[in-house]
């Protein structure tokens, strides 16, 4: 492709990357507000982690099947319309507060992203030198985190208003007083997700009627296909396998620092007025990584020698905010955005790499990685209530090294 013909479909991908990054961070304020609304405990308000993030497993590989038989722009619409069918499912969940069907609206948004992410990041990968992948990457993360850095502020400001009086007032009040109150807590959500529908409905239509171009995956240069001769499933690419193993760890350390900070914050007696900015922290110092990315992949270091710093940065970062206490503990999770921001950047080509016609396949294996996200932060949960919400951070060290394996010897396998 041309620069001229390149320029469109990169700001089509941007609009999208806003769109996952708005949706996807929202889960931040949700797991506070819902476990205010419903009456929840730790391990079951990360259910809202859990239910948004095994979308991806369950749905990664119908994506792919889909993608298939609608190439990536018309997959790209219809996965828009499923969030909406899930942002609508809000309504009377809220309505009754009902919190299995807040689950089940998150579980259908989840599926539409599923195949949003398995058409996108392949698409963005391969739109462009592979050296550079991850600069384009982190192009499309910069509107993914600064759409979900004004997500948990314009959503905890209508949510979140003056929660801790809600909270210190129920606690006194009749059953009857209770059930009015948090009835009126959770009806605060409907309005956001009105609008919400409206945004992905409209962009739904502009994605269709663009003029995304298609790109065919099916085709190999000569020296892909040679390698590809005798292949015949992705199960027999192991660098695609460890990269989904490892973008599983990436996706569950990057959201629970990003989903469990305003939690952890209320936890350090930081008041949730204060600690609703947290995830915003923690996504704004994401976007300083993916500048950084921009600015020096393949220029200064490479996209291995990125993964392998940021692992190493996360095993720092965590063993500071388990050592330290108050806002240096709580700034210490916050600051794990910049050591998650160049993984999902590096991790993606370093996977798909010499894939050729298996290319869909191995994207939505990738993409069912993202389940990292339904279970780690469900495991931190459970351990926060077993221990206590500090120390259950200990499981991120396991991870942060794993990924540092993959930097450094893990990607390079390609037989078995």
């Amino acid at each position: 492709m041309t620069t001229k013909q390149t320029i469109s479909p990169i700001y089509i991908i941007g609009a999208l990357f806003f769109v996952f990054g708005f949706v996807t961070w929202l889960n931040s304020v949700l797991i506070p507000y819902l476990k205010i609304a419903c009456e929840l405990n730790n391990l079951e308000s990360y259910f809202v982690a859990f239910a948004f993030y095994i979308a991806y497993l369950v749905m990664a590989l119908p994506s792919a099947w889909l993608l298939k038989k609608t190439g990536f722009k018309n997959g790209m619409a219809v996965g828009l319309v499923i969030m909406a069918v899930g942002a609508l499912i809000f309504i009377p969940a809220a309505m009754t507060r009902t919190y299995v069907l807040f689950l089940m609206g998150l579980f259908i948004q989840g599926t539409g992203l599923a195949v949003l992410q398995t058409a996108s990041n392949p698409y963005i990968t391969i739109l462009g030198p592979p050296e550079s992948a991850a600069k384009r990457i982190s192009i499309m993360g910069i509107f993914n985190k600064v759409a979900g850095s004004l997500a948990p502020i314009l959503l905890g400001a209508v949510t979140l208003k003056n929660a801790d009086g809600i909270t210190a007032k129920v606690a006194s009040m009749t059953p009857e007083e209770k059930a009015a109150e948090l009835g009126a807590l959770a009806s605060r959500v409907i309005l956001p997700y009105v609008a919400i529908i409206v945004v992905l409905l409209v962009l739904a239509v502009l994605i269709y009627m663009s003029s995304l171009p298609e790109i065919d995956t099916e085709k190999e240069d000569e020296e892909v296909a040679l390698a590809n001769t005798n292949k015949t499933s992705i199960m027999q690419f192991p660098h695609v396998l460890l990269g989904a193993f490892t973008l599983f760890l990436y996706v569950g350390v990057e959201v629970m620092a990003g989903d469990t900070v305003i939690s952890y914050g209320a936890a350090q007696q930081i008041p949730l007025d204060q600690a609703k900015f947290f995830t915003t922290y923690t996504l704004v110092s994401m976007i300083l990584g993916y500048i950084i990315g921009i600015f020096c992949i393949p220029k200064y270091f490479t996209q291995q020698m990125a993964l392998r710093v940021s692992a190493v940065l996360g095993v720092i970062l965590v063993a500071a905010a388990i050592s330290t206490e108050g806002y240096v503990s709580v700034l210490c999770i916050s600051l794990l955005g910049l050591a998650n921001s160049l993984m999902w950047p590096a991790i993606w080509p370093l996977a798909i790499a010499d894939l050729g016609r298996f290319t869909k396949t191995g994207a939505s294996l990738l993409i069912m990685g993202i389940s990292g996200g339904a279970l780690l932060p469900l495991l931190y949960g459970y351990l926060a209530d077993q221990l206590n919400p500090q120390h259950a951070y200990v499981i991120m060290f396991p991870c942060y090294l794993f990924i540092w394996y993959y930097a450094v010897y893990g990607h390079k396998i390609r037989t078995k």
